[in-house]
């Protein structure tokens, strides 16, 4: 069906619809991410019987799920991911997975505060959601300190690692100077002033918010770091459950890990191969050098590197939307902002259901660094925006004359989304728009990142034998294979891995899922012989909106 067609609602987008406000009543966070103001002054109760309600909801929409009878594709893609994803939160519950729901990535510990990065700040009432919200931070805090409790008694706690990052990252939210209270201080509307009593209510329940996390700093230090797991390894079954959920597909993870040992070579003997190109007989540590010392491709401040991100995907936008992408008008919008954080690291926020708030590409600029090299993230913007995440999430927030609202704004895996991303990285590479040496090997830096985390992730926690042959892969080793394998400093590598360790099967989802993206174009190719329109194909794939990966190859290729 045409993304411009009327599509009549049928029960299973009913079913999906409730299930959409069921999510946004239970986690307001989430409402917020999609749009729905309604959400902002709240948080959802993160104790196990916040939990149990959650789960209560799952299983009643996957009763619902199975009663109902699709009327076409659409339905059939909708009842299938939706039903998927549910049984996986069932899967993952009877693992007791929430119970240890502690990393430094992508946990309630960070994502409690980084709600705050979405919210609007125009007007005085945007100043006092804010303000209820901190004053409710408190108690969410309590209940996932609760649940951690419990999982304590169970005897289902993180690993010893992520509860001693964790407790520095919690610690600077909850400072003096931290967070918090730099929020409070210095909230102000784009127009007049705070009234004197919501000013006054930001900076007590700024401080309130504080002082909750500098109480999860000490219960992290003083009760779970002392009876925390030792083993940063989750084991084949916890680990094929999570590899199940970043890509909505089932893979062969032995077979994956030879795999990403030889594309990891692969990677290497390019790289090396236009660090000639770029000096010649240079290694590639020679030639990020010899590129590091060239001023023609550096940005000055972070003002100039907002505005070459923006020209940069303004010229992809209009180039591709004539070329190898339909791009409607409401998505040609994407801003390029520099994020209120300095944790390093860039990111993507799609948009609102009404394209009221556009896709945003953020970029957490760590602090003290002035200086960015274009060669270097070059790769990155398309990556991020189009035609990356950009373009594939707000394909699928337009087609709301289609996809129900969980297919638009929640659906999808980070295989889907990240595997597209890169696709879309190399594609880029054969459309010509990497042509220059150095920002090949920009692209490459990643992708051999990208292969490198695949055998790590695989090998540290599948206890797998390293490339080396010389024993077991484990955290000092992932560590030093991390440091060999990217271009980036001490605490990066750090970061990286301890990423790896605490969110298993997640980092192997961007490459992985690459693979599939890849495999499946090809073998649309070949079916489609000499009438095959890689516009085609891309049109057809994205206006399926975000799905797993199993559920992308069955839509495709239903006969």
């Amino acid at each position: 069906m045409s993304a411009d067609t009327p599509r009549d609602a049928t029960p299973i987008d009913a079913i999906a619809e409730r299930w959409v406000d069921t999510l946004v009543e239970l986690d307001p966070l989430l409402g917020t991410y999609i749009g729905r103001a309604e959400a902002n002054r709240s948080y959802g109760d993160f104790s196990p019987a916040g939990h149990e309600a959650y789960l209560d909801a799952a299983k009643n929409t996957i009763r619902d799920l199975d009663a109902a009878t699709p009327v076409d594709s659409v339905d059939d893609v909708t009842r299938t991911d939706l039903r998927n994803e549910l049984l996986l939160d069932v899967e993952s519950s009877d693992a007791g997975l929430h119970l240890r729901d502690l990393n430094v990535i992508a946990s309630p510990a960070q994502g409690i505060r980084e709600i705050y990065d979405l919210m609007p700040t125009a007007t005085v009432s945007d100043w006092d959601d804010i303000s209820a919200r901190l004053k409710a931070l408190p108690a969410a805090v309590d209940g996932y300190i609760e649940t951690l409790r419990t999982g304590i008694r169970q005897g289902i706690v993180p690993a010893r690692r992520q509860v001693a990052e964790v407790f520095e990252q919690v610690k600077r939210y909850g400072a003096s100077d931290g967070f918090f209270v730099a929020l409070g201080a210095n909230a102000s509307p784009e127009q007049g002033s705070l009234p004197a009593s919501l000013a006054n209510d930001l900076s007590v329940n700024a401080g309130a918010a504080a002082v909750a996390y500098g109480g999860l700093a000490d219960f992290l230090a003083r009760e779970l770091e002392p009876v925390a797991g030792d083993n940063d390894a989750v084991g084949r079954e916890i680990y094929a459950l999570q590899s199940r959920r970043f890509l909505g597909a089932t893979i062969d993870l032995d077979e994956t890990y030879e795999w990403g040992v030889e594309e990891l070579q692969r990677m290497v003997d390019e790289q090396e191969s236009i660090a000639r190109q770029i000096k010649p007989g240079a290694s590639v540590a020679e030639a990020i050098a010899f590129l590091e010392q060239d001023d023609s491709r550096k940005l000055h401040g972070t003002d100039a590197l907002r505005e070459w991100m923006q020209q940069t995907s303004d010229r992809a936008v209009e180039e591709l939307g004539r070329s190898h992408f339909d791009i409607p008008d409401e998505i040609r919008a994407l801003e390029c902002m520099i994020a209120p954080t300095q944790e390093g690291g860039i990111y993507y926020t799609g948009p609102t259901d009404d394209f009221s708030r556009p896709g945003r590409m953020w970029w957490s600029v760590p602090e003290g660094v002035t200086e960015f090299d274009t060669w270097r993230e070059l790769t990155t913007v398309y990556h991020e925006g189009v035609p990356g995440h950009h373009l594939q999430i707000g394909q699928a927030v337009y087609n709301r004359k289609t996809l129900n609202t969980w297919r638009r704004q929640l659906a999808g895996t980070s295989g889907h989304a990240e595997g597209w991303a890169l696709y879309a990285e190399r594609l880029m590479e054969q459309l010509g728009y990497l042509d220059d040496p150095a920002d090949r090997l920009g692209m490459l830096d990643g992708q051999r990142m990208r292969a490198a985390r695949v055998v790590l992730d695989i090998g540290v926690h599948l206890g797998k034998q390293r490339p080396d042959g010389q024993g077991v892969w484990d955290a000092d080793y992932a560590l030093e294979f991390m440091g060999r394998n990217v271009n980036m400093n001490d605490g990066f590598v750090r970061f990286e891995v301890n990423r790896y360790l605490g969110w298993p099967g997640q980092a192997p989802s961007y490459k992985v899922g690459q693979r599939i993206w890849e495999q499946l174009r090809d073998e649309y190719a070949r079916r489609a012989g000499a009438d095959f329109q890689i516009k085609e194909f891309h049109r057809e794939a994205l206006n399926l909106g975000g799905v797993g990966l199993d559920t992308l190859r069955t839509a495709l290729f239903t006969d």
